[in-house]
């Protein structure tokens, strides 16, 4: 059983880690094109596209790997989700091709960048069925494939586009491809290349919607809206946990300083992407695997061993990040005009790990269909993300926007846990957890607010955790070895 978790959470993990890391590449290439205004401006379409790809989705997601598993009408299923989201997707870009030119105006950009961001949306919500019938049908090496093909796509015609035509376009002035140059237009050939990788992942997903059955179940469907809709509004919640903090520093900011705060602040974020990176490929694999395991007798201890080794495993993401974070910044940030923001690293990875903790612990709402119960948390912090953020935006700008991701994960995480004691006990093991959790967060602290870049206090530190880790877990690692073996 275990076997198979991790098999399949290195697929999946695979598939999200290669892509980011295509993406990894982007930082830097963006905040070595881009002035921090124009990047802090890239980031606010990205908070907004983050959004709205919620809105698009409306938890249907989810909602299909429920009934795909325990509907016997599966094709019913299937072709009930895929008509749903076909014709919602439809009628989104019929409204957002008509009012590109108000939304234009409302937001202060271009006609041509608010048309491409409509049609990446409208794309990719049209792959959101697709994408999960191949996990539910347990095909993860053709979903990693799909998902890395999309992002070397999109990230050739970046380096293309910003870095390659504008030389060739200076060197052959009288050819075709001086044609394809428009001057000033970085912000928009970034989201043309979006458009590109989206639309091939949609023509190469599109036979599904030929193959399935164009029958439209009304009470399937009906279930589906039920159950899903909580989900949404957990999407959303967290959408603005996540990203809405962006779009808040640029109403409460001056505007001569907003965007640069914006373009510092989102860019130091992305120092996270290593604990983003392992929670989310945990949460692939391990979020079929909950569902199909619900019903063993032991499941319950199994979801308790699953969460403590998360815990393991991100605690040391978070002590190893957060140590060489000074070194990790040339390599990911390489303007120094971005590195002002460099001191809410500690907080938003760590915010993640509380995040991808929340996952693991949220399990038990969706195993007894108690969905709304997660979208009362998530809404709750939601909540905690948009008070602290207008109450400490004024004072501290960007800090306090870290300070508010953090919160709310945070509350997220110990309101989950207290209320799964209750509706689904789950044998955790608090007192190594806390440990490692503790342990990992004085030390991060310790090494970056006063050993920063002290490479060898910061090193011994690991070998300290590592110890640690050694020590309470011995019986388990010992038997992995010897199972390996």
């Amino acid at each position: 059983m275990y076997k198979l978790l991790f098999k399949q959470t290195l697929i999946y993990g695979l598939a999200t880690v290669l892509p980011r890391m295509f993406s990894f590449i982007l930082v830097p290439l963006y905040t070595q094109v881009l002035p921090v205004v124009e990047y802090g401006a890239v980031s606010i379409i990205f908070s907004w596209l983050v959004l709205f790809n919620v809105v698009l989705s409306y938890g249907m997601e989810t909602a299909f790997f429920r009934f795909y598993t325990q509907e016997e009408d599966k094709e019913s299923v299937l072709g009930t989700s895929l008509i749903s989201v076909f014709w919602t997707s439809i009628l989104f870009l019929v409204l957002g091709l008509v009012y590109r030119h108000s939304l234009a105006e409302w937001s202060s950009l271009d006609v041509e960048n608010i048309t491409y961001t409509v049609w990446i949306l409208v794309l990719d919500a049209l792959v959101v069925i697709p994408f999960s019938k191949l996990r539910v049908q347990q095909k993860p090496v053709f979903y990693a494939v799909l998902k890395i093909i999309n992002v070397a796509i999109n990230l050739g015609l970046n380096i293309f586009f910003l870095l390659i035509l504008p030389k060739l376009s200076q060197e052959l002035p009288d050819t075709f491809i001086s044609t394809l140059y428009v001057e000033d237009f970085q912000v928009g050939y970034i989201f043309l290349s979006n458009v590109i990788a989206s639309l091939f992942v949609f023509l190469v997903l599109s036979p599904d919607y030929f193959r399935v059955r164009w029958t439209f179940d009304f009470s399937i469907w009906w279930k589906m809206l039920s159950y899903g809709f909580p989900i949404l509004l957990a999407g959303l919640a967290f959408a603005i946990n996540e990203t809405f903090d962006r779009i808040i520093l640029e109403w409460l900011l001056p505007p001569d300083t907003a965007m640069q705060s914006v373009g510092a602040y989102s860019a130091c974020y992305k120092l996270a992407i290593f604990m983003t990176l392992f929670a989310t490929a945990f949460r692939l694999g391990v979020e079929p695997f909950f569902f199909s395991h619900a019903k063993e007798k032991n499941a319950p201890e199994t979801y308790a061993q699953i969460t403590k080794y998360y815990v393991i495993f991100g605690s040391v993401i978070l002590l190893s990040v957060i140590v060489f974070a000074d070194v990790l910044k040339w390599f990911l940030i390489r303007d120094s005009n971005y590195w002002e923001a460099m001191k809410v690293v500690p907080l938003i990875i760590l915010a993640n790990l509380c995040l991808g903790i929340y996952h693991n612990l949220s399990v038990w709402y969706k195993l007894i269909d108690k969905t709304m119960i997660g979208a009362y948390i998530s809404i709750v912090g939601a909540l905690v993300t948009l008070g602290l953020n207008f109450y400490l935006i004024p004072q501290y700008t960007y800090y306090g926007s870290a300070v508010a991701t953090l919160a709310a994960y945070g509350v997220m995480m110990l309101i989950s846990y207290v209320l799964g004691r209750k509706y689904y006990p789950i044998p955790y093991d608090v007192k190594k957890i806390v440990s490692y959790l503790v342990l990992s967060v004085t030390l991060s602290a310790i090494s970056f607010y006063y050993f920063r870049e002290n490479y060898l206090v910061g090193t011994t530190f690991l070998i300290i955790f590592a110890y640690f880790v050694y020590r309470n877990e011995k019986r388990m690692i010992l038997r992995i070895f010897k199972k390996s073996k």
